[in-house]
């Protein structure tokens, strides 16, 4: 079920694979179209063009390909749970220094009553066991991750999702450092900006939601919360997030010479809501994620929903949910919203489950993005339902290793190049590369082997990552599908060289255009150089 497919995007060799190059080289023509045309004439085709024929060239050799990718220029991040992106090694070395143990059955660690309480009698050992014991720690990489999962006799999906509660404990007081191996990671596979989902405000705005529960309205159940004192879930929140950043920052030694890469990362945080909680829990950490994205000054800039979508709770509320999020977001003007939708396949759930999830996400909710969309073609009406996610701009973020890993869905079976075909901005993301043991450079070598992608379309991807990043100011390009530069940058687009007062001046004032330059520049010189 799960052989190797990367003869796939080598060789081309059968009639799909041809197709689905043709499609993509035809989608990759239109898309291209507008950024060569910032270009004077002179260097239309030369840089891009021979880049591209390069990494054609080469396609043959997937060494050589994934070495090309790895210095490419990846724009953003914007998919990326922040628990699920550390390896498990990392949180090894974390559960043994904050005494926890594990049980050596399952591998899952327990916080022990007092430190040094660990029982080896009840199959409890200290987690600094593993530090010495390689059969330990091998057996706790692989039950915290995807590694060797088909030896675990669990589905992908099974395994993965238990993966996070077996580590968790690990992640307790931490995201400090969490947060500086994810951007220094990001660094080295030249991402410049990330979108971390993480729960910012810990337990606090679900036990207050729990408490007060869900009485059918949104209106009268804000009110009981306000009086409930959920302001103060926010607060927590932003005390959080700031502490942890002070770590990170001494973590990755920012501000001196010694500086790691990760510290010019951009990052911006997407508070996660739990699903598969009660309605008057998620209700709350909806409202919590809300405030904090509405609040030009916090860097939580967007909401999203997690866990999976398969589940109990999951699936009966779906809609539920999504009408909590439609009675929300008109008290929330400024916050974004981005869902997990569609990360279902046949099987997963009764057929019927597969049949509105993007749709009502779109829809009722207004998601401005959509994680994952596996399951677009079992959705009611899927054609009219991808132009309208084409006419509202409603970026699908592509993470392509964990859809293999936990649904089994690859190459041919994925919908890419189905968005593609109907015009549907999409970029790749991570998603949870810590537990798939992957990284973004990786991610754009499954696009390019497993999709048959060329340079121009990951390079389309890498700046709509930025284009649609939830991040401040006006964007460098006026025109989002095409990249035509706004009028006041136009001629410094076309030289590639920030000389007009008016471009400097519109750049300098945008947090949004200051990274697209940054990434333009980046191409300029990633291009020279192949």
């Amino acid at each position: 079920m799960r052989g190797n497919l990367s003869s796939r995007g080598m060789f081309m060799n059968t009639v799909n694979s041809l197709a689905l190059v043709l499609l993509c080289a035809v989608t990759a023509t239109a898309q291209s179209t507008g950024a060569r045309s910032a270009r004077p004439k002179s260097e239309q085709g030369s840089s891009e063009q021979r880049t591209a024929r390069y990494f054609e060239s080469i396609r043959k050799s997937p060494p050589q390909q994934l070495a090309f990718l790895l210095k490419m220029p990846k724009g953003g991040d914007l998919h990326n749970h922040l628990s699920g992106s550390i390896y498990a090694e990392s949180y090894i070395q974390w559960a043994a220094e904050s005494g926890l143990c594990v049980n050596n059955q399952t591998m899952a660690l327990v916080v022990p009553p007092t430190k040094s309480a660990c029982d080896p009698n009840s199959d409890q050992l200290p987690a600094s066991a593993a530090l010495a014991n390689s059969v330990l720690y091998r057996q706790m990489v692989d039950a915290w991750s995807m590694r060797n999962w088909e030896l675990s006799g669990q589905s992908g999906h099974d395994h993965f999702f238990d993966a996070f509660g077996k580590f968790g404990p690990a992640t307790y007081n931490q995201t400090g450092r969490m947060i500086a191996e994810a951007a220094s990671r990001a660094a080295r596979g030249h991402v410049l900006y990330l979108e971390l989902m993480l729960t910012p405000d810990g337990v606090m705005s679900s036990q207050i939601g729990q408490k007060i529960g869900w009485d059918g309205t949104a209106e009268s159940t804000l009110n009981k919360l306000k009086s409930s004192g959920i302001a103060d879930a926010a607060t927590t929140a932003v005390k959080a997030l700031q502490d942890a950043e002070t770590q990170k920052d001494q973590l990755l030694k920012c501000g001196t010479p010694q500086a790691d890469a990760g510290c010019s990362v951009t990052i911006r945080y997407v508070a996660q809501v739990s699903r598969g909680g009660s309605p008057g829990a998620v209700f709350a950490q909806m409202v919590t994620g809300f405030a904090l994205a509405n609040d030009p000054n916090s860097r939580v800039v967007a909401v999203n929903l997690v866990q999976g979508e398969d589940g109990l709770a999951s699936m009966q509320n779906f809609s539920l949910h999504m009408q909590m999020l439609n009675s929300l977001r008109p008290l929330y003007r400024h916050a974004h919203l981005t869902l997990h939708a569609g990360e279902l396949a046949p099987g997963l759930v009764p057929p019927d489950g597969l049949t509105f999830h993007v749709r009502e996400s779109v829809m009722t909710a207004r998601a401005e993005r959509i994680g994952h969309g596996v399951d677009i073609m079992h959705e009611d009406e899927p054609y009219a339902l991808l132009q309208e996610m084409a006419r509202r701009n409603v970026l699908v973020e592509i993470c392509l290793s964990s859809n293999d890993l936990i649904l089994g869905i690859r190459g041919s079976q994925h919908p890419l190049a189905t968005y593609l075909q109907y015009g549907v901005p999409v970029a790749l993301a991570t998603d949870d590369e810590g537990v798939s043991r992957s990284e973004i450079s990786r991610e754009f070598f499954k696009a390019a082997q497993e999709q048959g992608l060329g340079y121009v379309q990951l390079k389309t991807m890498a700046r709509n990552s930025l284009q649609y990043a939830f991040i401040a100011g006006g964007s460098l390009w006026s025109d989002r599908s095409k990249f035509v530069p706004v009028a006041q940058c136009a001629q410094d687009v076309a030289q590639m060289k920030l000389s007009s007062s008016g471009c400097r001046q519109y750049v300098a004032s945008s947090e949004k255009a200051k990274l697209q330059w940054q990434l333009e520049e980046d191409f300029k010189t990633f291009e020279r150089g192949n």
